[in-house]
């Protein structure tokens, strides 16, 4: 029963759902052994098993297992010696946007009362994009406007302007990072930079996932912007804060689905 749990989510066994509940288990004890429990008998026996309750992480039902796999046992491996053998560094990168009505995290109130937040009526955004490195290195880059090549191309172009060697450039596939301007320019700039790619819908294998998490918990604790101007400075705020803490930078890989990075 409790590898069942583990293995599988209800639905595949015939159950509603696709997240277990001590109800759901019982009914599946039911199923299987003809014997049924309360809920909170049930508990005892999730205790036992040393089983918790706990939000899950999520997974693109697109995402292939055997490439993860490969990324994790060969390829992940290959970059980190071709970048050891050019003396060079390598980051991992990745793009996020901040919207002025957004607000992550909880508040306290009072109880059976939800709380309100109040925030402006005037919608506004800016993007980012950063990347770190496990040596506590963190690089970034803020901007209004969408992020396409040309903005890609001169996030490489500053990037590279920090290094007095290869820096070997992890991303995710997202378009912009595959069209023919950014090939053009990184074949022009081949000695300085090179790009890897992550296996497609797989963000959890990117610890600067966890920067992007990071910054959206904590925009809503500084001080609420007014206008886009004042959405970018915060956000830059964030990234500085972060630049003089590498022990924090080096904590996003600690991360149990980005601990692999860290494995010799």
């Amino acid at each position: 029963m409790r590898q069942a749990v583990l293995d599988h989510m209800p639905c595949d066994l015939g159950l509603s759902g696709q997240l277990w509940t001590r109800r759901l288990i019982g009914e599946l004890i039911s199923k299987l052994y003809r014997v049924r429990f309360t809920e909170p008998g049930v508990g005892k026996y999730l205790k036992r098993w040393r089983l918790t309750f706990r939000r899950p992480d999520k997974r693109a039902v697109e995402q292939d297992a055997e490439v993860v796999h490969l990324w994790r046992e060969e390829t992940w491996p290959a970059i980190r010696a071709r970048a050891k053998a050019d003396n060079g560094e390598v980051l991992f990168a990745d793009q996020v946007g901040i919207r002025s009505d957004q607000v992550t995290g909880r508040t306290w109130g009072e109880q059976g009362k939800t709380p309100v937040v109040r925030r402006t009526g005037n919608r506004f955004s800016v993007n980012a994009m950063s990347a770190i490195s496990t040596k506590g290195r963190m690089h970034f880059m803020v901007f209004t406007e969408s992020f396409d090549a040309n903005v890609m191309c001169r996030f490489l172009d500053r990037l590279v302007g920090h290094f007095d060697r290869k820096a070997h450039l992890v991303v995710d596939r997202h378009s912009a990072h595959r069209l023919k301007v950014v090939r053009a320019w990184l074949a022009d700039h081949a000695y300085e930079i090179e790009l890897h790619f992550l296996p497609s819908y797989s963000p959890e294998l990117n610890p600067d996932e966890l920067v992007n998490a990071d910054l959206k918990r904590s925009l809503p604790h500084t001080h609420r912007a007014r206008n886009q101007n004042e959405l970018a400075a915060e956000t830059r705020r964030f990234f500085h804060r972060r630049q003089r803490q590498p022990h924090a930078v080096t904590g996003y890989f600690k991360a149990p689905h980005v601990r692999y990075i860290l494995d010799e």
